[in-house]
């Protein structure tokens, strides 16, 4: 990791080489060529109208569902997660949450401040901005179906206000609008909610988070689950019934509490950890006859 000396026009931290193990859940990957943390919302649009237009551009997150290959990340790797930290009532059911906020923090807030509907993000180990980017889910809920419109930027550095019908929602599965640039990630939601008892929405809460501390690794670098569930059956259910809880590729394991989490026992690299999904997969084709989806982001240099 090398620090570098930042254009005058902009205002955040720019590193060279930065390891992205230090910012992934799993706690491996290489190290991105370059890596910003831009100072506000106007900084980051700058970063992104001064880059040459060929330089690839990666927008992370809190790195919980992400998987960065052991060769690094070439282009720009930006990270706007301390930043887009708004969270603002517009009207009496309508909140606008910015990005960058956990979704967890989203949950418990909502809860204080009376809004009811949202307490399965507290499930969900990311931020906004990655749970609108592929429909996050938990404890049967989703995210779009309480989304109003979100707010976006694009690779020109330029804001767009968009209505939940420009996008095409599925399960895990979200595509953009056809007419929006190469290149646009959310910065802020929209959320329509329903009011009501924020006292049992926070008992709720506390309850969905002591089932998932029974049921899931909670003391080792994971992602959460790992593949989507197929229509009608679960991907933890087919993983066990193949035999494959506890099995390890290098310090990679099949956890052995819930089969649909993948485990750095330590030293585990991103290349055992894509093998073991792919392993996985292979399987359950085999095995089931079901080809299981990865939920993962995998990105960097093969």
């Amino acid at each position: 990791m090398a620090a570098m000396n930042t254009p005058p026009e902009l205002r955040g931290v720019l590193r060279l080489d930065e390891p992205m193990s230090k910012h992934t859940s799993w706690r491996v990957g290489g190290t991105a060529d370059h890596y910003y943390e831009p100072a506000d919302i106007d900084d980051l649009a700058n970063y992104l109208r001064q880059l040459p237009d060929k330089e690839p551009v990666t927008m992370v997150g809190l790195g919980s569902n992400l998987l960065v290959r052991d060769r690094g990340i070439r282009g720009s790797v930006i990270c706007p997660t301390g930043m887009l930290d708004g969270f603002e009532i517009l009207d009496a059911k309508t909140l606008r949450v910015e990005a960058g906020v956990p979704c967890a923090i989203v949950a418990k807030r909502c809860a204080k401040q009376g809004f009811t509907g949202l307490e399965f993000l507290a499930g969900i180990p990311g931020t906004v901005g990655g749970a609108l980017a592929m429909n996050a889910g938990a404890f049967g809920g989703e995210t779009w179906p309480n989304i109003e419109k979100v707010e976006t930027l694009d690779r020109q550095g330029e804001f767009h206000l968009r209505d939940r019908d420009q996008y095409l929602i599925g399960y895990r599965s979200v595509l953009g609008p056809v007419d929006a640039h190469e290149g646009e990630w959310f910065v802020a939601a929209h959320f329509k909610l329903e009011t009501g008892d924020g006292e049992a929405s926070l008992q709720k809460i506390k309850q969905l988070l002591a089932k998932r501390s029974e049921s899931q690794p909670m003391g080792l670098p994971s992602c959460g689950s790992v593949f989507r569930n197929p229509e009608g059956d679960y991907a933890a259910r087919l993983i066990e019934a193949t035999g494959l809880k506890g099995f390890q590729i290098g310090d990679a394991q099949v956890s052995e509490k819930h089969a649909n989490f993948i485990i750095n026992l330590g030293n585990a690299t991103a290349t055992d950890i894509e093998q073991l999904i792919l392993l996985i997969a292979d399987r359950v084709k085999q095995q089931h006859g079901i080809q299981l989806e990865s939920e993962v982001r995998i990105v960097g240099d093969d």
